[in-house]
């Protein structure tokens, strides 16, 4: 079953017309990559699904519901979190404060209640141990202990990407919006990177699209794939289909995609 889609998708900025007519299903618990070269419209579209742009024509359907022109907190609330190309954290916060921020939705009694709190027994103090809890548990997984109280502009760019991964999921997400998360890591990074994609995909049970550059990453672990061009679709399906799609390998200025 189709747990999110996007249906005739079109925008346009000064009469250009940067995304034109996007249809595509994302099965449940999938990684679904959108590739494309530099202004393809890819991250148009996540800026549409996690509203941000409001599409000029189409719909975008999350568990049942058409959420264009919805605001972006009601489309966080409805489960979708984003990553992006540039790093969107707080600098001048540590690690552990930027992960909180990531609860900010699911707090009652406020992001910084807890340090205001009266009493061990107080409502605001049951929330941020809980809310900790899972700050903690996201810690672990993305191996980010050894950092966990360092201010976030004193970390290399690889742990910022990390961290920023880690505020998404903060939000328990069903639906994770990755914007080319391995941009600026190392081979080993990378080769992480893949494992925790996997691994959240698999042990959060979270739906996952990916815009991503890196060819080997895109077609080591995505279930299905859209490509795109000039914001027009080229061709979806599976890595095999894709990477030897003679429009594909044309957009790519004839690179080699081990076809």
């Amino acid at each position: 079953m189709d747990h999110f889609k996007v249906e005739n998708l079109s925008i346009s900025f000064g009469g250009l017309k940067a995304v034109n007519n996007i249809s595509f299903s994302v099965e449940k618990n999938s990684i679904f990559s959108i590739i494309g070269p530099n202004g393809s419209g890819k991250t148009t579209i996540f800026n549409m699904i996690s509203g941000i742009y409001k599409p000029d024509s189409g719909r975008i359907i999350c568990d049942g519901e058409n959420i264009v022109g919805s605001s972006p907190d009601h489309v966080a609330r409805k489960g979708v979190a984003r990553t992006f190309q540039n790093i969107e954290l707080f600098s001048n916060a540590t690690v552990m404060d930027n992960l909180l921020l990531g609860r900010h939705i699911h707090m009652k009694t406020g992001v910084f209640a807890g340090a205001f709190m009266w009493g061990r027994g107080s409502a605001a103090a049951k929330e941020e141990i809980a809310n900790r809890e899972i700050v903690e548990n996201i810690i672990d997984f993305l191996d980010l202990q050894s950092v966990r109280n360092h201010y976030v502009a004193s970390l290399p760019y690889g742990k910022r990407k990390l961290v920023e991964l880690g505020r998404a999921l903060a939000l328990e997400p069903k639906i994770l919006l990755l914007d080319e998360p391995s941009a600026g890591m190392n081979t080993e990074e990378k080769g992480d990177l893949n494992i925790w994609i996997k691994d959240i995909q698999a042990d959060y049970q979270v739906t996952i699209l990916l815009i991503e550059h890196d060819m080997n990453m895109i077609m080591g672990i995505s279930d299905r794939i859209f490509a795109m061009n000039q914001g027009e679709k080229i061709v979806e399906g599976v890595a095999a289909e894709v990477q030897c799609h003679p429009e594909v390998i044309k957009a790519y200025l004839g690179e080699d995609l081990s076809c």
